[in-house]
């Protein structure tokens, strides 16, 4: 009888989800070679080949794609099993602020590793505007706040640095329009910096909704009467980046911070962030920015 080795598996996934060896040593706290090591005796094993090893960037074969898919419901059930098994009963509630833009993909994929580890502890998710969560999480209302902001304050861990991009409907001219219709939330963090850069290359600009409310705004972009600027990969599916030419401003870069504080979790809330750090870091969130696939090596 075959069995799967935990720790080769480990490493498989690892190289998946974070680009490469270095990365997956870093995470995993092993040397680049134990990872290289694991993955060597993963592939004889199965007698298949799991990376392509062609080129500086790593890719899975098909073989890869496959096992992935079945590696990480092993490790997850694995995890599941010994947290409900050997740890520690914890019980609670722990409340997590998140913006409604960064929300989707890393939120709920961390929320379901979370309540695997801790299926007793109950876990509040509040969405709202970064101005918002720190003004909560200032008041002890929040365990633990992500927020987008260029400039965050000294207590806050950068995880992420992403793109500022236009955004419109699919196909849409909305943007060639003068004045220009801009749509945004009244209590958008970026909304500032958006109407600086448009005054700054002299757009004439006016504004499209009066809301609070992403919806509204992302309703008024959809059908193509006005355009808006979000964080590059967190643009729903009825919209689309503009392929604008330098017809628009630069936006800039925003950065995807943390913000934690101790209100009786303790271990609890250390796992969480972890969770957290590990997701963002890991180029998980919203696919890799550039200077993450730099960090792309062969096995």
């Amino acid at each position: 009888m075959r069995n799967l080795d935990m720790t080769a598996l480990r490493s498989f996934v690892a190289v998946a989800d974070h680009g490469g060896v270095t990365r997956a040593a870093g995470v995993l706290n092993f040397t680049q070679s134990a990872v290289s090591m694991q993955l060597k005796r993963l592939e004889e094993m199965l007698d298949v080949v799991l990376l392509n090893r062609s080129n500086r960037k790593i890719a899975l074969t098909a073989s890869g794609e496959q096992l992935l898919g079945y590696a990480r419901r092993i490790i997850d059930m694995n995890d599941e099993a010994m947290s409900r098994l050997t740890s520690e009963i914890f019980e609670g509630e722990i409340v997590i602020g998140v913006p409604h833009d960064i929300v989707y993909p890393v939120i709920p994929r961390v929320l379901q590793r979370f309540n695997a580890e801790f299926p007793r502890m109950k876990v509040q998710l509040v969405s709202a505007y970064t101005s918002k969560l720190k003004a909560d999480f200032n008041r002890g209302m929040a365990d633990v706040i992500l927020t987008t902001e260029a400039s965050p304050d000294a207590e806050g861990e950068v995880l992420d640095i992403r793109r500022m991009c236009w955004v419109g409907a699919p196909g849409g001219t909305a943007f060639r329009q003068r004045p220009l219709r801009f749509a945004s939330a009244r209590t958008c963090i970026f909304r500032g910096d958006v109407i600086r850069a448009m005054e700054a290359e002299g757009i004439d600009w006016e504004n499209a909704v009066e809301t609070e409310q992403d919806r509204t705004v992302e309703a008024t972009i959809s059908a193509d009467l006005a355009i808006g600027a979000m964080i590059e990969g967190t643009e729903p599916a009825q919209l689309t980046q503009i392929e604008h030419h330098g017809e628009l401003p630069k936006l800039g870069m925003q950065k995807i911070c943390m913000y934690a504080q101790d209100r009786g979790a303790g271990q609890v809330l250390e796992r969480l962030t972890g969770m957290l750090r590990a997701s963002y870091t890991g180029g998980e969130a919203l696919g890799r920015t550039a200077h993450q696939t730099s960090d792309l090596v062969t096995a």
